[in-house]
């Protein structure tokens, strides 16, 4: 699978792309006014969580979700009470997200905390010695975060154990566990190797064409296939080369068939 493309190729996309300022528009530089951890997991979860529909939206609701939070969001998860939640995100909406789903993961966010002491120390809390990868971990992680909602569905909290591909949450364990010039990192106690590729459309895409995975859906069984087939060539850090493929899949067929030279993949990309 993999190895139809030889290392050296990723590794010039990763040093080509993988750069602070290709990080615009992406959600993800929301991340890099946060420099303590406690504060920089909050706004990664709740970024990522509304990580879905068009990018300008994106950014938009959780900057309206942040600027409300003021300069300490992990202070403001913790001290204010529910009713005042209620009250500074009502008529919050994104796409499908209700303030009061916002709400929710707020205050589950605040029990996690208060709990185990904080998000990390609960996903770790998930991760078995010998789980090759955080799916387990991420099936934990959701349902404590969860726990306070009373049964009623989060349209920000994907179920894992129902073969959701989890992109929105496996992009925020990317964001907070890997540390280099585009994800800032910070969970040095989860290991890279064990991260789980966030499969967006773009990325499904070029596993396909690139024969990573024959899955024709993106579901967690189709990211665990293209994760491991990225693991033979960086079996330490398997979700190395994301931003940098998404990013030249977003540019075009044409740019993704200039970098592969005489691997012509945009035909495939275009039909798969």
């Amino acid at each position: 699978m993999a190895t139809r493309i030889e290392r050296e190729v990723f590794e010039r996309l990763y040093a080509s792309l993988n750069r602070r300022e290709f990080v615009h528009p992406d959600p993800l530089e929301l991340l890099y006014g946060y420099p303590r951890l406690c504060d920089r997991e909050v706004v990664g979860l709740i970024v990522a969580c509304l990580a879905y529909g068009r990018v300008g939206q994106i950014l938009k609701s959780a900057s309206a979700v942040l600027a409300k939070m003021g300069c300490s969001p992990f202070e403001f998860v913790m001290r204010a009470p529910r009713r005042a939640l209620r009250q500074r995100l009502s008529g919050f909406r994104h796409r499908f997200t209700t303030g009061d789903e916002l709400v929710a993961l707020i205050v589950g966010i605040r029990r996690v905390v208060e709990q185990f002491g904080s998000l990390q120390d609960c996903f770790v809390a998930g991760l078995g010695s010998a789980d090759e990868t955080v799916a387990g971990a991420l099936a934990f992680f959701t349902s404590e975060l969860a726990a306070g909602a009373s049964g009623s569905t989060n349209t920000l909290l994907p179920s894992p154990g129902r073969g959701s591909a989890c992109k929105r949450l496996n992009l925020f364990l990317r964001w907070m566990v890997r540390n280099d010039e585009v994800d800032p990192g910070g969970w040095e106690r989860v290991a890279a190797s064990r991260l789980i590729v966030p499969l967006d459309t773009h990325m499904h895409r070029i596993g396909l064409a690139l024969g990573l995975t024959s899955r024709r859906s993106p579901t967690l069984r189709a990211a665990l296939e293209i994760t491991e087939s990225f693991k033979r060539i960086a079996p330490n850090d398997p979700v190395r080369y994301d931003f940098a493929l998404t990013r030249l899949a977003m540019t075009g067929g044409a740019a993704l068939d200039d970098f592969l030279g005489d691997r012509k993949l945009s035909g495939q990309l275009a039909y798969a």
